[in-house]
């Protein structure tokens, strides 16, 4: 982005009181240079599960979570990239389109697990309910080959993400959830559907932009995604269209009132206590 525009940026994080700016996600055919990914595996099918092909114990010791990736990025403000070779935990590639169906053992681990092979989640009651939501959910196939996570300032003109990542702590996120009424006038645009983390960040928004829904997506309630967010911190991501039209249209709303004062004062105690002062 040109520095009219990250000055714009600076301006609306300051004006939330956020001190982190949000990471831009896009599909490309180009593999970045540099950024945390995932070892390079194998990932199986759904077929190759049906013939027992598949070698879980190869496939639970490469696991890794698409939210840390994105977290280690956050902390060093470069890149977090996925692929099909590269995609961490079967949940992470059925979210972010590289795999077609989700597999049984994936809905017994996130549901009622295996007696005496492995304890599940229970997240959702049953197996059957798990498939149910994994055809609900039904992301789209990857668009390109690389999913890339990327701070919003490093876009440069003629290049912007599909979709913005907020990850904030409720003040703020109080002022990111109203702005985006104000400027949609969408009385239901946040929605908070379930899901994990990576659900929340890339697979609920990309599926409400395909319906041509513009809507604001609040998660990081998957409790297995916690431990990859800060204390009290959520999820908060909007397509692009409505992260320009917020962008441009803060000045206008409450958040350069006198009750949005008061809350600053609050993020500000946060940041403190939180030792990110």
């Amino acid at each position: 982005m040109g520095t009219e525009k990250y000055n714009d940026i600076n301006s609306f994080l300051e004006a939330l009181g956020q001190t982190e700016e949000p990471m831009g996600v896009y599909y490309t055919d180009d593999r970045p240079e540099t950024g945390f990914n995932p070892i390079p595996g194998t990932l199986p099918t759904r077929d190759q599960e049906a013939r027992g092909e598949i070698d879980w114990t190869i496939v639970w010791k490469d696991f890794s979570c698409v939210l840390g990736h994105v977290w280690r990025a956050r902390k060093k403000q470069t890149t977090a990239f996925f692929s099909v070779d590269q995609f961490g935990c079967l949940g992470g590639a059925f979210y972010l389109g590289y795999l077609g169906q989700q597999l049984d053992m994936i809905a017994d681990y996130v549901s009622t697990g295996i007696p005496n092979v492995m304890e599940g989640e229970r997240y959702l009651s049953s197996p059957q309910v798990c498939h149910k939501f994994f055809e609900h959910v039904n992301p789209r196939p990857a668009p390109k080959k690389f999913c890339v996570f990327k701070p919003i300032s490093q876009f440069s003109n003629g290049h912007q993400p599909e979709i913005v990542v907020f990850f904030a702590r409720p003040e703020v996120l109080c002022g990111l959830c109203n702005l985006a009424v104000f400027v949609t006038e969408d009385f239901e645009v946040v929605v908070t559907p379930f899901g994990a983390g990576c659900t929340a960040a890339v697979a609920w928004p990309a599926k409400f932009i395909a319906e041509g829904k513009l809507k604001a997506v609040l998660g990081g309630w998957d409790p297995s995604a916690r431990p990859y967010l800060k204390t009290d911190e959520l999820i908060f991501s909007v397509p692009y269209e409505l992260y320009t039209a917020m962008l441009t249209r803060w000045p206008e709303s409450f958040l350069t009132a006198g009750a949005w004062r008061v809350v600053k004062k609050k993020v500000a105690r946060s940041r403190k206590t939180w030792g990110e002062e």
